[in-house]
């Protein structure tokens, strides 16, 4: 039987700071990228891993006040920072994973994505770092 997690109550936190309230949406991709050692006499591509490159991509809802989304993410802007997902709020498990890039890097900072009659969101994309996963 097929199941699927609906994320209801998902925990984001960026440089240790909660940000679960300014989330509306959140992609993981873990990338290993592709290196070809295809030789001589092969009659197909042949790749082996090579480096991680793996991204988390958020949609926040943009605010300036007070430890809220700009103040967190402005002076990371340009450096490396540790981000974390799981599926819940509830404690990590087998089945709440905590996923976590440590020294992943932070390039651009949308400043305003402003509509009118629109919430102002901004999507944000951490990239590299080094994915692990805690069950516990």
């Amino acid at each position: 039987m097929a199941t699927s997690t609906y994320l209801s109550n998902p925990l984001v936190t960026i440089n240790a700071v909660d940000v679960t309230d300014q989330c509306s949406a959140a992609t993981l991709t873990r990338v290993i990228e592709a290196l070809e050692s295809t030789s001589f006499g092969k009659t197909a591509r042949v790749y082996v891993g090579g480096l991680e490159n793996s991204t988390l991509t958020l949609t926040m809802y943009n605010s300036f006040a007070a430890s809220e989304t700009y103040a967190t993410l402005a002076a990371l802007v340009g450096t490396s920072t540790t981000v974390t997902i799981k599926p819940t709020s509830a404690a990590t498990s087998a089945t709440n994973v905590l996923s976590t890039l440590t020294g992943c890097y932070l390039e651009t900072l949308p400043i305003i994505n402003a509509a009118l009659g629109a919430l102002d969101t901004i999507d944000i994309t951490f990239t590299g770092g080094v994915y692990s996963v805690s069950t516990s």
